[in-house]
């Protein structure tokens, strides 16, 4: 699938700001998995989350690979990437003065920045960027399901093959999965893809991972009966969730994930004690950036 489709219908409407009814991405689907209070935290409290290092970096590595695209094909080299990294550092840093805080000096920034742009440089080596076309690069997708529930999302990047094939691409900065972790990486994938398929009723062909820095790629192929139990395993998974909210009990799970938890303080497991839950729970999630990373339980940043 090399070459691809210039361009393609629209998948959804922009996300209004007013709630529609109860709404899930694959990021709040794995936090739930991980831990009901982590989803708690997220989605009943809203409690702020600051930015990490780790985060930054994925969000500058996205939006750099965004812009690649921008430029004419014979342009998309890696000396390019490097140059709309620095680009959108500088911008980011104008928009969200909280990334330059992350840094003491001048030295662990410059150093920060070297490992995004070897994160960058290491996305050549996995494919050709000339010789693709997206479809569609950060695009917003949502359907309805029969039950009402609005699965949404954004997907980093939709290939169309000139045969009408669908690849969905989507980058990672972190490590690439041990293989028990897999399909849990895959469910990510599996949840776009069913998305994908109720709005346009074609299954797509391929779901690519990119392990950008370890330049690894994970590729599965699914058919309908994996997103039929996709479908399956969401409604579940929402009405446990619906469980949760109406009977006020949103257990913790204790996991390796619970180091890197910004929540660990409120959390009853290390002697926490959560705050009172709003009197009413909201309607529907916030929707999280596209760029925001579901960490790997086998995978911590050094």
């Amino acid at each position: 699938m090399e070459k691809s489709a210039t361009a393609t219908e629209t998948l959804a409407a922009e996300p209004e700001e007013a709630p529609r009814g109860p709404a899930l991405s694959p990021s709040r689907a794995a936090d739930f998995m991980t831990c009901p209070l982590l989803y708690r935290f997220r989605v009943i409290d809203r409690l702020p989350e600051p930015p990490t290092t780790a985060t930054a970096r994925g969000t500058l590595v996205h939006a750099a690979l965004e812009r690649l695209f921008d430029l004419p094909a014979a342009e998309r080299i890696p000396e390019a990437g490097r140059t709309l990294l620095a680009a959108e550092w500088d911008r980011l840093a104008a928009e969200e003065p909280d990334l330059v805080a992350l840094f003491e000096n001048e030295a662990d920034r410059a150093e920060w920045l070297a490992s995004a742009s070897a994160i960058v440089d290491a996305y050549f080596t996995l494919e050709d960027p000339r010789r693709l076309e997206p479809a569609e690069r950060e695009a917003y997708v949502e359907t309805t399901l029969e039950s009402g529930l609005r699965l949404r999302g954004y997907i980093d990047r939709l290939d169309v093959a000139p045969g009408g094939e669908i690849r969905i691409v989507d980058y990672k900065t972190g490590r690439a999965p041990r293989e028990a972790y897999e399909a849990s990486a895959l469910f990510q994938m599996k949840f776009y893809a069913l998305v994908i398929w109720r709005l346009r009723g074609q299954v797509p062909r391929l779901l690519q991972l990119m392990y950008l820095a370890e330049g690894e790629v994970l590729r599965y192929s699914p058919d309908e009966s994996d997103l039929l139990a996709t479908e399956r395993k969401v409604a579940a998974l929402w009405k446990a969730i619906e469980r949760a909210r109406d009977a006020g009990d949103w257990r913790p799970r204790p996991s390796r994930l619970c180091d890197w938890c910004n929540h660990k303080a409120l959390c009853p497991e290390f002697g926490g004690t959560p705050p009172p839950l709003p009197e009413s729970a909201p309607a529907s999630e916030v929707l999280p950036s596209h760029q925001e990373a579901i960490p790997e339980p086998s995978l911590p940043e050094p």
